[in-house]
């Protein structure tokens, strides 16, 4: 972070201000934005709070994927189609009436 500070100085150096930090350990970050999700895998993810509002550094392996219709991508319909164990066709459906919500497409399936 500063070129010739000790990473355990700035840690309590940080402390001192009231600014507290730590490590989160996921396997991935999916940030959703309209028609497009960023998917981070393997991130390394600090937290840090300061004056009791917390943010997120977030570094890692980055994919975009592209959504389309109103619906998820192509992970999402294959998850559908093997969890309710329906077509493609029928899982596209599923997500479009459930807004892409895929818990909610799977559970209509199953009749839940």
């Amino acid at each position: 972070m500063f070129p010739g500070v000790n990473p355990k100085q700035m840690e309590q150096m940080m402390r001192q201000m009231g600014i507290k930090s730590e490590e989160i350990k996921a396997k991935r970050v999916i940030i959703e934005k309209e028609g497009e999700r960023i998917i981070i895998e393997e991130p390394q993810i600090t937290k840090i709070v300061m004056q009791g509002n917390a943010s997120y550094q977030i570094g890692g392996k980055e994919r975009v994927e592209e959504e389309g219709g109103g619906i998820a991508g192509e992970d999402d319909v294959k998850m559908v189609m093997e969890q309710a164990g329906v077509s493609e066709e029928e899982a596209k459906k599923a997500l479009e009436e459930a807004d892409g919500d895929i818990a909610n497409a799977i559970m209509k399936l199953k009749g839940e």
